[in-house]
């Protein structure tokens, strides 16, 4: 019986992870508003019967993609215990810390900034999906202000600079808007964007 649950149960998230996915490469290519869950269904190889069951209404697929594609699975490991961001602020020095910091953000930078326009253009159609990641404190700064609190006591940070400071740096820089001017709009590599930002948060956050 328990061999049969596991079975279930490991189809159960195949199958979520097959919507999760159709519905990440639909809404990119023809916007939220164009897709309907029967394409949804369509592309995911299920019935749009099982999207109701699962997820309930298109405003939560889209919120439950948007925290499927930050997180690269569906593990629910929130991010400032990910491995990536551990290795982080455990570094010895800041500039190991930005080293690994950048390189983290640059894999789900990859995977979210396509979907973040999604994002957008979504809450001006549908109202109520803002309230989804309405939040006192945007969580992707909270990501950066704990990387920050642990960057200025390494050895090499600038003298004087204050965590807040060092958050904001960091919050403007890895944003999904700049990493979209200069790999979509410019057309440079990822392995380039990782560099140039590292580097101007080395010259910025670092002792001379």
């Amino acid at each position: 019986m328990t061999q049969v649950k596991g079975k279930r149960a490991e189809k159960a998230r195949q199958t979520r992870q097959a919507i999760l996915l159709a519905a990440q490469a639909l809404f990119v290519e023809r916007g939220y508003g164009a897709t309907a869950l029967q394409d949804i269904a369509d592309r995911a190889g299920c019935a749009v019967q099982t999207i109701y069951f699962t997820f309930g209404n298109k405003r939560t697929v889209l919120k439950e993609l948007a925290d499927f594609t930050i997180a690269g699975d569906d593990q629910p490991i929130p991010t400032m215990q990910r491995p990536w961001f551990r290795a982080a602020v455990d570094a010895t020095t800041g500039a190991g810390l930005l080293s690994e910091l950048v390189h983290g953000a640059r894999e789900i930078l990859t995977r979210v900034a396509p979907l973040a326009e999604v994002m957008r253009t979504a809450a001006t159609i549908e109202p109520e999906l803002a309230e989804l990641w309405s939040h006192d404190t945007d969580p992707r700064y909270t990501v950066y202000a704990a990387a920050a609190e642990a960057f200025v006591t390494k050895p090499d940070a600038r003298a004087g600079l204050s965590a807040q400071d060092a958050a904001d740096v960091m919050f403007g820089l890895l944003s999904p808007e700049i990493y979209l001017v200069f790999v979509r709009g410019r057309g440079w590599s990822a392995d380039r964007w990782e560099q140039w930002t590292r580097e101007l948060l080395e010259a910025h956050l670092l002792a001379c």
